[in-house]
């Protein structure tokens, strides 16, 4: 990736739903040479998708969670299983495969305290393969919508 590259993944992080032509005159360069380049981008699987950010709360899941989770055996099959069958649970946000204590990073977004002891008890603790699990509430979250590529050192 060169300075032209990293400056339309900077915009586009900005503003996903621009124009070209819009992101071609505020990056200085035609049209044309602007579109072969985001085109470049998602071919080479640097551009992996345009999404739009939801309030959760909006969605009625107030509250949000982080779950770690260690699971035995461990075995590829039972990592494989969990990870599928909680990625279809529907209060699942995002499931993280770990290295270290514990096995599994899980963020949940849910109704409230109650739903997520009720998804803690109901739901996980009944799998058999959870030998522990530990929660804590977010409380609020800030993340960088617009990333730069780090130096190679």
């Amino acid at each position: 990736m060169d300075e032209l590259d990293s400056a339309i993944i900077r915009e586009l992080q900005a503003d996903a739903r621009q124009s070209n032509r819009e992101l071609a005159r505020k990056l200085g360069i035609a049209p044309s040479t602007c579109l072969e380049r985001v085109r470049s981008l998602t071919h080479r699987g640097v551009i992996r998708g345009y999404h739009a950010e939801i309030d959760l709360t909006a969605l009625n899941r107030g509250v949000q969670a982080f779950i770690a989770v260690q699971v035995r055996p461990l075995s590829r099959a039972v990592i494989d299983a969990f990870k599928d069958a909680v990625r279809g649970m529907p209060e699942v946000l995002a499931v993280f495969v770990l290295a270290g204590g514990d096995d599994f990073q899980l963020h949940v977004a849910v109704q409230d305290l109650d739903h997520l002891h009720s998804f803690l008890v109901d739901r996980l603790s009944k799998r058999r393969e959870i030998v522990s699990f530990r929660s804590s509430v977010i409380y609020q979250r800030e993340h960088n919508n617009v990333l730069s590529p780090l130096p190679a050192d």
